[in-house]
């Protein structure tokens, strides 16, 4: 599965680049929602969220990179998202979040900043959709891909089968035609793909390949 990180669109030509992804064979829209405190960067709010809910065919898929995101998932769910990810790092009550996240509808999703060992997840891999494994320091578009994700990725996939759990796991940061097919084997479900995308000649070639490398 394929999830298109909105970040790196051309935001002057928003409707366009939404349409674009719409008419391709993506999944997922992928919104990356930052703080300016949790991570080193601020991205955008509800107004945009919800005016990019109004145009996508796509569920939305939203990466909450805020303090305190407890707070903000009922808003998430009005405005419109499928797919809610809340960090590991920022949350005291992991737990609670989650089935507040999934007492609206919305998959509930974990993320881990590339610091943060899998294992510490064993404990709430049930009550988890999908784990968005950040293969870049969260925060910017356009990083170099972090080689040991692909480790991480293998424990937890070992993880989740050990444990017979069904989340899936997505992969965010530095995704591009070079390592998709890696990804892919070392256990990933989704991976999130924005720079490699919109900086394509071809942009629709270009998600169908990620989605399917090799075919």
């Amino acid at each position: 599965m394929l999830s298109i990180s909105i970040l790196s669109a051309d935001f002057g030509r928003l409707n366009e680049e939404i349409e674009m992804v719409n008419n391709s064979v993506a999944d997922w829209l992928h919104l990356d929602i930052m703080d300016g405190n949790f991570v080193p960067n601020i991205s955008y709010g509800f107004p945009v969220v919800e005016v990019i809910a109004a145009k996508a065919k796509k569920p939305l898929d939203a990466h909450l990179m805020i303090e305190k995101p407890e707070k903000y998932i009922e808003a998430f769910h009005a405005a419109g998202v499928h797919y809610l990810s809340v960090h590991y790092e920022a949350c005291t009550h992991l737990h609670r979040t989650l089935q507040h996240i999934r007492a609206t509808g919305m998959k509930a999703g974990v993320a881990l900043n590339p610091h943060t060992p899998a294992f510490l997840l064993r404990e709430i891999i049930h009550e988890t959709d999908f784990v968005l494994i950040m293969s870049v320091n969260p925060g910017f578009g356009g990083q170099a891909f972090i080689a040991h994700s692909l480790q991480k990725i293998k424990e937890l996939k070992e993880i989740i089968q050990c444990e017979k759990a069904a989340a899936l796991i997505e992969v965010d940061g530095g995704v591009n035609l070079q390592n998709a097919a890696q990804l892919y084997a070392a256990g990933a479900d989704i991976l999130v793909a924005g720079n490699a995308v919109f900086s394509a000649a071809n942009p629709q070639e270009t998600i169908k390949k990620l989605k399917t490398p090799g075919v």
